[in-house]
Protein backbone atom coordinates (compact mmCIF):
# COMPACT_ATOMS: atom_id res chain seq x y z
CA UNK A 1 0.00 0.00 0.00
CA UNK A 2 1.17 3.53 -0.47
CA UNK A 3 1.29 5.89 1.82
CA UNK A 4 -2.02 7.74 1.29
CA UNK A 5 -4.70 5.61 2.62
CA UNK A 6 -6.10 3.50 4.92
CA UNK A 7 -5.64 -0.52 3.61
CA UNK A 8 -8.98 -2.42 3.36
CA UNK A 9 -9.63 -5.84 5.99
CA UNK A 10 -12.51 -7.36 5.34
CA UNK A 11 -14.57 -8.67 8.89
CA UNK A 12 -14.39 -12.09 7.93
CA UNK A 13 -15.55 -14.22 10.66
CA UNK A 14 -12.97 -16.93 11.93
CA UNK A 15 -15.20 -18.95 13.52
CA UNK A 16 -15.24 -23.01 12.74
CA UNK A 17 -16.93 -23.83 9.98
CA UNK A 18 -20.74 -24.69 11.27
CA UNK A 19 -21.73 -23.49 7.27
CA UNK A 20 -24.59 -23.09 5.36
CA UNK A 21 -24.92 -25.92 2.66
CA UNK A 22 -23.70 -23.01 0.24
CA UNK A 23 -20.70 -22.56 2.04
CA UNK A 24 -19.54 -26.07 2.59
CA UNK A 25 -20.34 -26.52 -1.71
CA UNK A 26 -17.89 -23.76 -2.11
CA UNK A 27 -14.85 -24.81 -0.10
CA UNK A 28 -15.57 -28.54 -1.47
CA UNK A 29 -13.08 -30.40 -3.30
CA UNK A 30 -13.32 -32.61 -5.84
CA UNK A 31 -14.24 -35.99 -4.55
CA UNK A 32 -12.04 -39.10 -6.28
CA UNK A 33 -15.27 -40.94 -7.60
CA UNK A 34 -16.16 -37.24 -9.12
CA UNK A 35 -13.15 -36.72 -11.06
CA UNK A 36 -12.81 -40.45 -12.32
CA UNK A 37 -16.15 -39.85 -13.80
CA UNK A 38 -15.20 -36.59 -15.17
CA UNK A 39 -12.18 -38.42 -16.47
CA UNK A 40 -13.96 -41.23 -17.99
CA UNK A 41 -16.43 -38.47 -19.76
CA UNK A 42 -13.58 -37.06 -21.18
CA UNK A 43 -14.59 -33.26 -19.22
CA UNK A 44 -11.10 -33.48 -17.69
CA UNK A 45 -7.93 -34.22 -19.42
CA UNK A 46 -5.14 -32.89 -17.86
CA UNK A 47 -4.11 -33.16 -13.87
CA UNK A 48 -1.77 -31.41 -12.71
CA UNK A 49 0.38 -32.42 -9.62
CA UNK A 50 1.75 -29.91 -7.83
CA UNK A 51 4.08 -29.01 -5.14
CA UNK A 52 4.55 -25.86 -3.70
CA UNK A 53 8.29 -24.74 -3.72
CA UNK A 54 10.03 -22.62 -0.17
CA UNK A 55 9.15 -19.10 -2.61
CA UNK A 56 5.38 -19.99 -2.88
CA UNK A 57 4.69 -21.30 -6.25
CA UNK A 58 3.18 -24.67 -7.88
CA UNK A 59 5.78 -26.85 -9.22
CA UNK A 60 5.32 -30.04 -11.09
CA UNK A 61 3.83 -32.35 -14.03
CA UNK A 62 0.97 -32.14 -16.02
CA UNK A 63 -0.47 -35.88 -16.50
CA UNK A 64 -2.83 -37.18 -19.28
CA UNK A 65 -5.61 -37.26 -17.40
CA UNK A 66 -6.22 -41.20 -18.06
CA UNK A 67 -2.43 -42.31 -17.16
CA UNK A 68 -2.74 -40.14 -14.18
CA UNK A 69 -5.69 -42.74 -12.52
CA UNK A 70 -3.64 -45.58 -13.72
CA UNK A 71 -1.01 -44.74 -12.90
CA UNK A 72 -0.11 -41.68 -10.20
CA UNK A 73 -3.34 -41.36 -8.55
CA UNK A 74 -2.72 -44.14 -5.78
CA UNK A 75 0.73 -44.35 -5.97
CA UNK A 76 3.19 -41.50 -6.64
CA UNK A 77 5.00 -40.04 -9.12
CA UNK A 78 8.50 -38.77 -9.46
CA UNK A 79 10.27 -35.00 -9.62
CA UNK A 80 13.65 -33.57 -9.09
CA UNK A 81 14.62 -32.64 -5.27
CA UNK A 82 15.70 -29.40 -6.39
CA UNK A 83 12.29 -27.84 -6.34
CA UNK A 84 12.66 -28.28 -2.57
CA UNK A 85 16.08 -26.65 -2.75
CA UNK A 86 16.91 -23.93 -4.89
CA UNK A 87 16.31 -20.46 -5.52
CA UNK A 88 13.93 -18.00 -7.19
CA UNK A 89 15.32 -18.55 -10.77
CA UNK A 90 15.60 -22.44 -10.14
CA UNK A 91 19.17 -22.27 -9.95
CA UNK A 92 20.97 -25.68 -8.23
CA UNK A 93 22.76 -24.36 -5.67
CA UNK A 94 25.46 -26.77 -3.26
CA UNK A 95 24.75 -26.32 0.34
CA UNK A 96 21.73 -27.94 0.71
CA UNK A 97 20.93 -31.02 3.18
CA UNK A 98 18.10 -32.32 1.11
CA UNK A 99 19.87 -32.60 -2.61
CA UNK A 100 23.36 -30.65 -4.67
CA UNK A 101 25.45 -31.83 -7.12
CA UNK A 102 27.45 -34.45 -4.60
CA UNK A 103 24.51 -36.65 -4.34
CA UNK A 104 23.08 -36.05 -8.00
CA UNK A 105 20.05 -34.33 -7.49
CA UNK A 106 18.08 -37.35 -6.90
CA UNK A 107 14.38 -38.02 -7.33
CA UNK A 108 11.59 -37.46 -4.78
CA UNK A 109 8.45 -39.08 -4.39
CA UNK A 110 4.90 -37.22 -4.68
CA UNK A 111 2.31 -38.52 -3.35
CA UNK A 112 -1.30 -36.90 -4.68
CA UNK A 113 -3.23 -35.55 -1.61
CA UNK A 114 -6.45 -36.82 -3.33
CA UNK A 115 -8.46 -34.96 -0.90
CA UNK A 116 -6.83 -31.80 -2.57
CA UNK A 117 -8.42 -32.37 -6.32
CA UNK A 118 -9.68 -29.30 -7.53
CA UNK A 119 -11.23 -28.02 -11.06
CA UNK A 120 -9.15 -25.19 -12.57
CA UNK A 121 -11.31 -23.17 -14.75
CA UNK A 122 -8.52 -21.29 -16.59
CA UNK A 123 -7.21 -24.23 -17.46
CA UNK A 124 -8.85 -26.17 -20.10
CA UNK A 125 -10.65 -29.57 -18.99
CA UNK A 126 -7.83 -29.48 -16.12
CA UNK A 127 -7.69 -30.53 -12.78
CA UNK A 128 -5.10 -30.24 -10.03
CA UNK A 129 -3.88 -32.51 -7.09
CA UNK A 130 -1.46 -30.83 -4.45
CA UNK A 131 1.15 -33.30 -3.91
CA UNK A 132 3.45 -34.62 -0.46
CA UNK A 133 6.69 -34.82 -1.05
CA UNK A 134 8.69 -38.22 0.64
CA UNK A 135 11.76 -39.78 0.02
CA UNK A 136 11.87 -43.64 -1.46
CA UNK A 137 12.09 -44.93 1.97
CA UNK A 138 8.30 -43.26 2.35
CA UNK A 139 9.42 -40.40 5.02
CA UNK A 140 8.04 -37.35 4.69
CA UNK A 141 10.36 -34.23 3.37
CA UNK A 142 10.51 -32.15 6.56
CA UNK A 143 11.68 -29.11 4.57
CA UNK A 144 8.88 -29.07 2.02
CA UNK A 145 6.18 -26.41 2.94
CA UNK A 146 3.32 -28.71 3.68
CA UNK A 147 4.93 -30.51 6.09
CA UNK A 148 6.60 -27.78 7.77
CA UNK A 149 3.12 -26.26 8.21
CA UNK A 150 1.39 -29.27 9.38
CA UNK A 151 4.15 -29.93 12.27
CA UNK A 152 3.25 -26.38 13.19
CA UNK A 153 -0.42 -27.36 13.76
CA UNK A 154 0.35 -30.67 15.56
CA UNK A 155 2.75 -28.42 18.06
CA UNK A 156 -0.48 -26.32 18.78
CA UNK A 157 -2.75 -29.48 18.58
CA UNK A 158 -0.54 -29.75 22.00
CA UNK A 159 -2.17 -27.82 23.94
CA UNK A 160 -5.83 -28.50 22.60
CA UNK A 161 -6.27 -25.67 20.04
CA UNK A 162 -6.13 -25.39 16.20
CA UNK A 163 -6.23 -22.48 14.47
CA UNK A 164 -9.03 -20.91 11.83
CA UNK A 165 -7.36 -18.54 9.35
CA UNK A 166 -8.27 -16.43 6.38
CA UNK A 167 -5.54 -14.83 4.00
CA UNK A 168 -5.69 -11.38 2.15
CA UNK A 169 -3.34 -10.30 0.10
CA UNK A 170 -2.43 -7.55 -2.50
CA UNK A 171 -0.79 -7.64 -5.85
CA UNK A 172 0.12 -4.93 -8.40
CA UNK A 173 -1.18 -5.03 -12.53
CA UNK A 174 0.53 -3.78 -15.35
CA UNK A 175 -0.12 -3.30 -18.76
CA UNK A 176 1.71 -5.13 -21.06
CA UNK A 177 3.18 -8.83 -20.95
CA UNK A 178 6.80 -9.66 -19.25
CA UNK A 179 7.69 -11.45 -22.61
CA UNK A 180 7.41 -8.47 -24.48
CA UNK A 181 9.12 -6.53 -22.56
CA UNK A 182 11.96 -8.98 -22.22
CA UNK A 183 14.77 -9.24 -19.68
CA UNK A 184 13.90 -5.51 -18.16
CA UNK A 185 10.79 -7.03 -17.10
CA UNK A 186 8.75 -4.27 -15.21
CA UNK A 187 10.24 -1.45 -17.46
CA UNK A 188 8.09 0.27 -19.74
CA UNK A 189 5.07 -1.16 -18.11
CA UNK A 190 2.63 1.18 -17.32
CA UNK A 191 -0.11 0.32 -14.05
CA UNK A 192 -3.48 -0.65 -15.45
CA UNK A 193 -5.29 1.95 -13.39
CA UNK A 194 -3.70 5.32 -12.49
CA UNK A 195 -4.12 7.41 -9.01
CA UNK A 196 -5.03 6.34 -6.10
CA UNK A 197 -8.63 4.19 -6.43
CA UNK A 198 -8.62 2.86 -3.09
CA UNK A 199 -12.30 1.67 -2.03
CA UNK A 200 -13.41 2.81 -5.60
CA UNK A 201 -16.37 0.89 -7.46
CA UNK A 202 -15.51 3.26 -10.70
CA UNK A 203 -13.38 1.31 -12.78
CA UNK A 204 -12.08 1.08 -16.49
CA UNK A 205 -13.57 -1.74 -18.75
CA UNK A 206 -10.06 -3.60 -18.44
CA UNK A 207 -9.94 -3.53 -14.65
CA UNK A 208 -13.92 -4.91 -14.62
CA UNK A 209 -13.15 -7.55 -16.87
CA UNK A 210 -10.34 -8.63 -14.74
CA UNK A 211 -11.76 -8.52 -11.42
CA UNK A 212 -15.23 -10.42 -12.56
CA UNK A 213 -12.65 -12.97 -14.62
CA UNK A 214 -10.85 -13.43 -11.64
CA UNK A 215 -14.19 -13.95 -9.04
CA UNK A 216 -15.83 -16.26 -11.38
CA UNK A 217 -12.62 -18.77 -12.08
CA UNK A 218 -12.02 -19.01 -8.21
CA UNK A 219 -15.52 -19.95 -7.23
CA UNK A 220 -15.55 -22.53 -9.85
CA UNK A 221 -12.51 -23.85 -8.26
CA UNK A 222 -14.12 -23.64 -4.97
CA UNK A 223 -12.27 -21.14 -3.98
CA UNK A 224 -15.18 -18.64 -2.44
CA UNK A 225 -13.60 -14.92 -2.34
CA UNK A 226 -15.12 -12.86 0.42
CA UNK A 227 -14.07 -9.59 -1.99
CA UNK A 228 -11.71 -7.65 -4.65
CA UNK A 229 -10.94 -4.28 -4.23
CA UNK A 230 -9.13 -1.65 -5.80
CA UNK A 231 -6.15 -0.44 -3.48
CA UNK A 232 -4.42 2.33 -2.98
CA UNK A 233 -1.36 2.22 -5.01
CA UNK A 234 -1.76 2.60 -9.16
CA UNK A 235 -2.96 -0.96 -10.45
CA UNK A 236 -3.06 -2.18 -7.17
CA UNK A 237 -5.80 -4.62 -6.20
CA UNK A 238 -6.53 -6.94 -3.06
CA UNK A 239 -8.19 -9.67 -2.53
CA UNK A 240 -9.89 -11.42 0.51
CA UNK A 241 -10.79 -15.45 1.04
CA UNK A 242 -13.16 -16.11 3.22
CA UNK A 243 -11.87 -18.41 6.93
CA UNK A 244 -11.21 -22.10 6.66
CA UNK A 245 -8.70 -24.51 8.42
CA UNK A 246 -4.89 -23.49 8.09
CA UNK A 247 -3.91 -25.51 5.16
CA UNK A 248 -6.80 -24.88 3.33
CA UNK A 249 -6.05 -21.35 3.30
CA UNK A 250 -2.40 -21.93 2.02
CA UNK A 251 -3.68 -23.91 -0.62
CA UNK A 252 -6.39 -21.58 -1.68
CA UNK A 253 -3.32 -18.43 -1.55
CA UNK A 254 -1.42 -20.75 -4.45
CA UNK A 255 -3.83 -21.54 -6.68
CA UNK A 256 -5.12 -17.74 -6.19
CA UNK A 257 -1.77 -16.78 -7.68
CA UNK A 258 -1.43 -19.33 -10.21
CA UNK A 259 -5.01 -17.83 -11.56
CA UNK A 260 -3.92 -14.38 -11.39
CA UNK A 261 -1.02 -15.38 -13.33
CA UNK A 262 -2.89 -17.49 -16.05
CA UNK A 263 -5.80 -14.68 -16.15
CA UNK A 264 -3.69 -11.60 -16.96
CA UNK A 265 -1.31 -13.00 -19.22
CA UNK A 266 -4.50 -13.89 -21.52
CA UNK A 267 -5.74 -10.10 -20.57
CA UNK A 268 -2.64 -8.89 -21.55
CA UNK A 269 -1.07 -8.09 -18.31
CA UNK A 270 1.63 -8.68 -16.17
CA UNK A 271 0.98 -9.26 -12.27
CA UNK A 272 3.08 -8.64 -9.51
CA UNK A 273 3.43 -10.22 -5.58
CA UNK A 274 6.40 -8.29 -4.97
CA UNK A 275 6.65 -6.58 -2.07
CA UNK A 276 7.34 -3.54 -3.08
CA UNK A 277 7.76 -3.32 -6.74
CA UNK A 278 8.48 0.59 -6.97
CA UNK A 279 9.13 3.15 -4.83
CA UNK A 280 6.45 3.60 -2.11
CA UNK A 281 4.15 1.06 -3.29
CA UNK A 282 4.19 -2.11 -1.06
CA UNK A 283 1.84 -5.64 -1.35
CA UNK A 284 1.62 -7.30 2.09
CA UNK A 285 -0.08 -10.39 2.88
CA UNK A 286 -2.12 -10.09 5.86
CA UNK A 287 -3.16 -13.35 8.02
CA UNK A 288 -6.36 -13.36 10.55
CA UNK A 289 -5.95 -16.10 13.07
CA UNK A 290 -8.36 -17.18 15.58
CA UNK A 291 -7.79 -20.42 18.09
CA UNK A 292 -10.42 -22.79 18.93
CA UNK A 293 -10.86 -24.95 21.50
CA UNK A 294 -13.62 -27.66 20.22
CA UNK A 295 -16.42 -25.45 18.79
CA UNK A 296 -15.36 -22.86 22.06
CA UNK A 297 -13.30 -19.78 20.97
CA UNK A 298 -9.66 -19.89 22.83
CA UNK A 299 -9.01 -16.34 22.27
CA UNK A 300 -12.22 -14.43 23.34
CA UNK A 301 -14.38 -14.92 26.65
CA UNK A 302 -18.17 -14.61 26.92
CA UNK A 303 -18.07 -11.12 26.85
CA UNK A 304 -15.85 -10.75 23.99
CA UNK A 305 -12.60 -9.85 25.56
CA UNK A 306 -9.29 -11.30 25.02
CA UNK A 307 -8.70 -14.58 27.06
CA UNK A 308 -5.42 -15.45 29.05
CA UNK A 309 -5.22 -17.60 26.00
CA UNK A 310 -4.80 -14.89 23.42
CA UNK A 311 -2.96 -12.53 25.83
CA UNK A 312 -0.26 -15.06 25.59
CA UNK A 313 -0.76 -15.35 21.85
CA UNK A 314 -0.06 -12.08 21.14
CA UNK A 315 2.82 -12.29 23.82
CA UNK A 316 4.05 -15.14 21.04
CA UNK A 317 3.68 -13.10 18.43
CA UNK A 318 5.66 -10.18 19.75
CA UNK A 319 8.20 -12.71 20.80
CA UNK A 320 8.56 -14.76 18.09
CA UNK A 321 8.40 -12.63 14.90
CA UNK A 322 11.46 -10.42 14.92
CA UNK A 323 13.55 -14.05 15.49
CA UNK A 324 11.56 -15.25 12.09
CA UNK A 325 11.74 -12.98 9.49
CA UNK A 326 12.83 -15.20 6.59
CA UNK A 327 9.81 -16.83 6.73
CA UNK A 328 7.57 -13.87 6.20
CA UNK A 329 9.68 -11.62 4.40
CA UNK A 330 12.01 -13.75 2.54
CA UNK A 331 14.54 -11.50 -0.08
CA UNK A 332 16.18 -8.25 -0.07
CA UNK A 333 13.41 -6.49 -1.48
CA UNK A 334 10.98 -7.37 1.31
CA UNK A 335 12.86 -4.69 3.56
CA UNK A 336 11.85 -2.11 1.07
CA UNK A 337 8.07 -2.40 2.62
CA UNK A 338 8.65 -1.64 6.21
CA UNK A 339 8.22 2.33 5.78
CA UNK A 340 6.80 4.59 8.55
CA UNK A 341 3.32 6.07 7.65
CA UNK A 342 2.83 3.15 5.01
CA UNK A 343 0.06 0.99 6.55
CA UNK A 344 2.77 -1.64 6.93
CA UNK A 345 4.32 -2.50 10.47
CA UNK A 346 8.20 -1.25 11.34
CA UNK A 347 8.09 -2.26 15.18
CA UNK A 348 6.06 -5.64 16.77
CA UNK A 349 3.57 -3.67 18.56
CA UNK A 350 -0.43 -4.94 19.16
CA UNK A 351 -3.35 -2.81 19.20
CA UNK A 352 -7.20 -3.06 19.23
CA UNK A 353 -8.15 -2.02 15.39
CA UNK A 354 -5.01 -0.13 15.13
CA UNK A 355 -3.58 -0.42 11.67
CA UNK A 356 -0.03 0.76 13.01
CA UNK A 357 0.44 -2.20 14.88
CA UNK A 358 2.01 -5.72 13.42
CA UNK A 359 -0.91 -7.28 15.42
CA UNK A 360 -4.32 -6.06 15.14
CA UNK A 361 -6.87 -7.18 17.44
CA UNK A 362 -10.33 -6.87 15.49
CA UNK A 363 -13.60 -8.62 15.68
CA UNK A 364 -16.69 -8.69 17.92
CA UNK A 365 -17.99 -10.93 20.27
CA UNK A 366 -16.59 -14.49 21.34
CA UNK A 367 -16.62 -16.03 18.00
CA UNK A 368 -15.53 -12.83 15.99
CA UNK A 369 -12.54 -12.00 18.03
CA UNK A 370 -8.86 -12.63 16.14
CA UNK A 371 -5.83 -11.25 15.39
CA UNK A 372 -4.49 -10.01 11.73
CA UNK A 373 -0.38 -10.25 11.60
CA UNK A 374 0.52 -7.74 9.29
CA UNK A 375 4.09 -8.13 8.80
CA UNK A 376 4.35 -10.46 6.15
CA UNK A 377 4.50 -9.60 2.41
CA UNK A 378 2.72 -10.28 -1.08
CA UNK A 379 6.03 -12.14 -1.96
CA UNK A 380 6.09 -14.74 1.24
CA UNK A 381 5.35 -18.48 1.09
CA UNK A 382 1.75 -18.81 2.76
CA UNK A 383 3.04 -21.92 4.39
CA UNK A 384 5.86 -20.33 5.81
CA UNK A 385 4.13 -17.45 7.29
CA UNK A 386 1.21 -19.06 8.49
CA UNK A 387 3.80 -21.83 10.16
CA UNK A 388 5.77 -18.48 11.59
CA UNK A 389 2.56 -17.27 13.11
CA UNK A 390 1.50 -20.56 14.97
CA UNK A 391 4.88 -21.29 16.34
CA UNK A 392 5.14 -17.75 17.70
CA UNK A 393 1.40 -18.59 19.17
CA UNK A 394 2.49 -21.55 20.50
CA UNK A 395 5.51 -20.39 22.26
CA UNK A 396 3.78 -17.72 23.67
CA UNK A 397 1.36 -20.12 25.09
CA UNK A 398 3.83 -22.32 26.23
CA UNK A 399 5.79 -20.31 28.31
CA UNK A 400 2.79 -17.97 29.19
CA UNK A 401 4.28 -14.78 28.09
CA UNK A 402 2.39 -11.41 28.49
CA UNK A 403 2.13 -8.98 26.23
CA UNK A 404 1.69 -5.55 28.18
CA UNK A 405 -0.57 -2.86 27.43
CA UNK A 406 -1.63 -2.63 23.97
CA UNK A 407 -0.82 0.34 22.09
CA UNK A 408 -2.80 3.22 21.19
CA UNK A 409 -2.65 6.29 18.84
CA UNK A 410 0.74 6.04 16.13
CA UNK A 411 2.74 2.84 16.38
CA UNK A 412 5.45 4.17 14.57
CA UNK A 413 5.90 6.60 17.16
CA UNK A 414 6.86 3.39 19.76
CA UNK A 415 9.72 3.87 21.53
CA UNK A 416 11.31 1.43 24.61
CA UNK A 417 10.06 -2.03 24.87
CA UNK A 418 9.40 -3.16 21.55
CA UNK A 419 11.11 -5.14 19.02
CA UNK A 420 12.02 -3.37 15.67
CA UNK A 421 11.40 -4.61 12.22
CA UNK A 422 15.06 -6.34 10.69
CA UNK A 423 15.88 -3.54 8.36
CA UNK A 424 18.04 -5.97 5.93
CA UNK A 425 17.25 -9.50 5.26
CA UNK A 426 21.12 -9.96 6.81
CA UNK A 427 19.85 -8.44 9.74
CA UNK A 428 16.59 -11.16 9.77
CA UNK A 429 19.32 -14.08 9.07
CA UNK A 430 21.61 -13.75 11.71
CA UNK A 431 18.86 -13.48 14.26
CA UNK A 432 16.62 -16.35 12.47
CA UNK A 433 20.07 -18.06 12.37
CA UNK A 434 20.73 -17.82 16.02
CA UNK A 435 17.42 -17.94 17.28
CA UNK A 436 16.81 -20.77 19.81
CA UNK A 437 12.63 -20.61 19.24
CA UNK A 438 13.60 -21.26 15.41
CA UNK A 439 15.68 -24.28 16.59
CA UNK A 440 12.69 -25.52 19.17
CA UNK A 441 9.76 -24.78 16.68
CA UNK A 442 11.45 -25.63 12.99
CA UNK A 443 14.74 -27.84 14.03
CA UNK A 444 17.36 -27.84 13.16
CA UNK A 445 17.15 -28.97 9.10
CA UNK A 446 14.18 -26.52 8.48
CA UNK A 447 16.16 -23.85 10.01
CA UNK A 448 19.69 -24.69 7.92
CA UNK A 449 17.43 -24.93 4.63
CA UNK A 450 15.63 -21.52 4.89
CA UNK A 451 19.25 -20.15 5.83
CA UNK A 452 20.51 -21.54 2.40
CA UNK A 453 18.12 -19.92 0.44
CA UNK A 454 18.20 -16.71 2.67
CA UNK A 455 22.29 -16.60 1.70
CA UNK A 456 21.47 -17.45 -1.78
CA UNK A 457 19.11 -14.20 -2.46
CA UNK A 458 22.02 -12.21 -0.07
CA UNK A 459 24.51 -13.70 -2.36
CA UNK A 460 22.57 -12.37 -5.77
CA UNK A 461 21.99 -8.87 -4.49
CA UNK A 462 25.49 -8.36 -3.87
CA UNK A 463 26.74 -8.88 -7.01
CA UNK A 464 24.27 -7.60 -9.09
CA UNK A 465 24.65 -4.00 -10.39
CA UNK A 466 21.31 -2.03 -10.06
CA UNK A 467 19.78 0.53 -12.11
CA UNK A 468 19.16 2.33 -8.87
CA UNK A 469 22.91 2.15 -8.50
CA UNK A 470 23.66 3.37 -12.24
CA UNK A 471 21.34 6.45 -11.93
CA UNK A 472 22.81 7.98 -8.82
CA UNK A 473 26.53 6.86 -9.73
CA UNK A 474 27.25 6.77 -13.51
CA UNK A 475 27.72 10.63 -14.38
CA UNK A 476 29.02 11.39 -11.00
CA UNK A 477 31.33 8.66 -9.84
Amino acid sequence: MTTSAVADEAEVNLAPVHASAEERQAQQHLPYAALRTLIEAGEIRTVMLAVPDLQGRLKGKRFEAGHFLKRIARRSADMCAYVLATDVDMSPADGFALTSWEQGYQDLSVWPDLKSTRLVPWRERTAVVFGDAVTHDGVRVEVAPREILRRQLNRLAEFGLYPMTGIETEFSLYRGTDTAVGEDVLQGLRPLAAGNLDYSLDHGPRSDRFFSRLQEALMGAGLPVEAVKSEAGPGQVEVTFRYGNAEMACERHLLFKHAVRALAARAGLTPTFMAAPETGLANGMHVHISLWSGTVSALGDPDGRLTETGRHAIAGLLTGLPRLAPLFAPNTNSYKRFVRGSFVPTAFTWGYDNRTCAVRVVGEGRAGLRLEVRVAGADANPYLVVAAVLASITHGIEHQLQPGPAHRGNAYNARGGVHLMPATLYDALVDFEDSVLAREAFGPAVVGHVVRLAELELDHAQREVTDVERRRWLAHA
